[in-house]
């Protein structure tokens, strides 16, 4: 599989399709409502990880929708505070 499935612009429009953020964006898995940060694509799934860190998971392309800017803010917020807590 090429991943091409759920790639922006996959309709054949050339315009990203709706619901498939592309790399480093926020996005949120609509089957349980986890917030993560595109991180890849694989065949027919979007590979996200959470804010802050952590393990990533896989999550088919249809069930992905753009974060609204408020989860947006929330999630930045969380690396942030994430980062800060880190030895330097």
């Amino acid at each position: 599989m090429t991943g091409e499935e759920c790639a922006p612009g996959a309709s054949g429009t050339g315009a990203p399709e709706a619901g498939a953020p592309g790399a480093g964006a926020f996005a949120v898995d609509a089957r349980d409502g986890r917030v993560g940060r595109v991180v890849g694509r694989t065949g027919p799934t979007v590979r996200l990880r959470p804010p802050g860190g952590g393990p990533e998971w896989e999550c088919p392309c249809d069930a992905v929708r753009p974060a609204s800017p408020g989860v947006v803010l929330r999630a930045r917020v969380a690396e942030a505070n994430r980062e800060s807590q880190l030895p330097r």
